[in-house]
């Protein structure tokens, strides 16, 4: 079995979340935080080897939509990648490692020239963004890269060995207390993030080599490829571990995705979900109802101008003798939900309209639950338990077995991003909280806007940093009509990464022209002709020769130089060509500045 160090440092911090992650392959969805690891380590690394811009704009793509958070990271970044480039040298990006039991990429390796045996020398560099430099000093990843890389690479040898620790600021936004007056503006905040990052320098430390942690990392490697259990070993490590509620409460998360270990037909997958949002009367609802068969689960009760059977999702009060019993909306929704998992109907498109009225209705749900008037009542666990709930039923409507799920939304335009440069923009995203919004955007195809102008409806899958859209499918357009064909279309015709790209069409074969040089001008430089095939010189008699003016006049080239009567003139022609084509030159006469074109016949 092939390892890397990775593998066998999580097999040696806990066995159990070995098995979940590299033996049962249990995955997570994406996890949004600004500050995800993963994405920032990722981005330093390109901006570190490309630059700035692009290593930002990578940073931006992993996200639905920016808000500022993220864009308080992306200052972060590009301050840090700036002092690291100065640090670190030129060289050799991304160096797999790779031999039958070990694989490895050194983040780089800088030639330091070639000794009297030929032997190659190299220095090795690791970046790490972390300001915990102890724990990665006594890791054995750099001498493990040394050992495999020198025993893969006969002629070449690592010289020294390099940490670069990135410098990592993480500061909170103040609030106003007892000791604080008032609250810390937005400006005030980032200027501070800056300064703290002035204050900061890249630290470059240098590694001794010693074999003994390659040992210890092949006794390790050993007990992974024969180990039978796998138990759990708790630690403080467990607060940062993506399966930390799986494992501690025996749950199944919301998040948690174990797929069946069969390959999928992706072409015959026809299924659709789609989350549609847009100002209220811009038509979401009407194209909602041009879906096959619809049921719609409606809440604000703007159904009266479609023909789709709808559930109304409304808290439902029933009075028996003196006692009034009320059912909350969510729990109808819920029962919805249960009902249309037992497959016994014909529908084929179930429509959520709209998507956050439910979201406040599992709010008070819960409040009813716990016993409170607001999450801020119980902020330890309440928040959570929202969240919790309302994604976890999401999820299971997003599972049921129908050819089509849709959620629709209001647009949200109230908020203002702040820019770097402390432009404000506003932010152009669905009704719901945005942490809902980004987990719920990971469960559907397409996250489309729908957009009504001046009559003309249309639907927008733009993405950007102030436009929460986009998705999985590769598309050739980012517009479309706001019809239901149009989007089949989207579907129909997306490019996925397993579909043949048919070849380009050949470009058709350009004309060869002959050139004659009647003045005597230095001909054009290589480098300013068009590439031609091989040609040949031929004679060809002056009387045959025209020049044409720019009125398209032509005049015989004897004439306006009568010297060349009965001469002849030169002309270059393609070898496979016995006769010459036309070309048209510049040709200055002797009595006049203007200029004539010289054809060759």
């Amino acid at each position: 079995m092939q390892v890397s160090h990775s593998r066998i440092e999580c097999f040696k911090k806990c066995p159990y979340q070995y098995q979940l992650r590299y033996k049962d392959k249990l995955k997570t969805y994406f996890n949004n935080d600004p500050a995800n690891p993963l994405v920032i380590g990722t981005a330093l690394h390109t901006g570190i080897e490309k630059d700035v811009q692009t290593a930002i704009k990578e940073y931006y793509a992993n996200y639905p939509v920016i808000d500022d958070k993220n864009i308080e990271e992306a200052i972060k970044l590009e301050a840090v990648i700036k002092k690291c480039r100065e640090v670190v040298p030129r060289g050799l990006f991304e160096v797999k490692v790779q031999c039958p039991e070990f694989i490895g990429y050194i983040d780089l390796l800088v030639p330091c020239g070639t000794d009297k045996n030929g032997i190659e020398w190299f220095d090795m560099y690791d970046f790490k963004y972390s300001n915990n430099t102890k724990t990665y000093l006594e890791s054995g990843q750099l001498h493990e890269y040394k050992f495999y890389f020198e025993r893969t690479n006969p002629n070449k040898r690592i010289r020294k060995m390099y940490f670069l620790f990135a410098p990592k600021v993480a500061i909170r936004m103040k609030y106003k207390n007892k000791t604080n007056p008032r609250d810390e503006t937005l400006e005030e905040f980032r200027a501070r993030i800056r300064s703290e990052l002035d204050g900061k320098e890249p630290q470059l430390v240098e590694v001794q080599y010693d074999i003994e942690k390659v040992k210890d990392f092949m006794r390790s490697a050993n007990e992974c490829r024969s180990a039978t259990q796998f138990p759990k070993q708790p630690s403080r490590l467990c607060d940062w571990c993506e399966y930390q509620k799986f494992c501690e409460n025996g749950e199944e998360l919301e998040i948690m995705n174990l797929p069946e270990n069969k390959r999928r037909t992706v072409e015959a997958t026809k299924k659709k979900k789609l989350w549609l949002y847009g100002a209220p009367f811009s038509g979401k609802t009407y194209l909602a109802n041009e879906f096959p068969d619809p049921l719609m689960l409606n809440t604000d009760g703007n159904v009266k101008y479609v023909d789709a059977p709808f559930i109304p999702i409304k808290d439902e009060v029933t009075v028996e003798g003196r006692i009034t019993k009320r059912t909350f909306a969510w729990q109808v929704f819920k029962d919805a939900i249960s009902e249309l998992e037992k497959k016994q109907n014909d529908f084929k498109t179930i429509v959520v309209d709209l998507l956050e009225d439910t979201y406040e209705y599992c709010r008070l749900f819960m409040y009813d639950q716990l016993g409170i008037t607001h999450e801020s009542d119980d902020s330890f666990r309440a928040w959570d338990k929202v969240r919790t709930e309302f994604l976890s039923t999401i999820k299971r409507l997003m599972n049921l077995d129908y050819e089509n799920i849709i959620l629709i939304s209001h647009e949200d335009m109230s908020k203002d991003l702040t820019k770097k440069t402390g432009d404000k923009v506003t932010a152009i995203k669905p009704n719901i909280n945005d942490k809902a919004a980004l987990k719920i955007a990971g469960m559907v195809d397409l996250v489309a806007r729908v957009i009504a102008d001046e009559g003309e409806r249309t639907l927008s899958f733009k993405n950007n940093e102030v436009i929460f859209g986009g998705g999985r499918l590769t598309m050739t357009t980012t517009t479309i009509p706001c019809d239901y064909d149009e989007l089949c279309k989207v579907y129909d015709d997306a490019n996925h990464p397993r579909k043949k790209k048919a070849a380009p069409a050949a470009e058709p074969e350009k004309v060869e022209t002959a050139t004659v040089n009647t003045t005597g001008e230095t001909p054009e430089t290589p480098a300013e002709r068009p590439k031609r095939k091989s040609r040949r010189t031929v004679e060809v008699p002056a009387e045959e020769v025209t020049a044409v003016d720019d009125s398209g006049n032509e005049t015989p080239l004897t004439e306006l130089v009568p010297e060349t009567a009965g001469e002849t003139v030169t002309a270059d022609v393609p070898a496979d060509d016995d006769k010459p084509r036309k070309r048209r030159r510049r040709k200055k006469t002797d009595d006049s500045d203007s200029e004539s074109d010289v054809e060759v016949g």
